[in-house]
């Protein structure tokens, strides 16, 4: 079962050298576990998602160049739909973005 992601999950790019953490800016109020909760519009370039590192298409510094977030959840925050553990970003230069691991602790029963 697919599950929310919040402030500070962990993301990586498949053609960036490292991972980076995301930041939550699209909304201020709904939270799990104190932090906020991530929707579609948390996309912005060294906003919500930094650099990845090197990228291995630019041979450079992996700036993201997020498109769009796909798989999101049917629920929305003030229009804009949640982000789930298995949603994906397609980048404009060639990557695409994914969840490594949630900030939340999840309780398995």
């Amino acid at each position: 079962m697919s599950q929310y992601i919040t402030d500070t999950t962990q993301l990586k790019c498949d053609k960036g050298a490292s991972q980076t953490s995301l930041t939550v800016t699209s909304q201020s109020f709904m939270k799990i576990e104190g932090k906020l909760e991530a929707t579609e519009e948390d996309k912005q370039p060294n906003s919500n998602i930094k650099p990845f590192g090197v990228c291995s298409v630019l041979r450079s510094s992996c700036t993201p160049s997020p498109v769009k977030w796909d798989n999101t959840s049917d629920f929305e925050i003030e229009g804009k739909k949640e982000l789930l553990d298995n949603s994906t970003c397609q980048c404009s230069v060639g990557g695409k973005i994914s969840v490594v691991k949630s900030a939340q602790n999840f309780v398995e029963e």
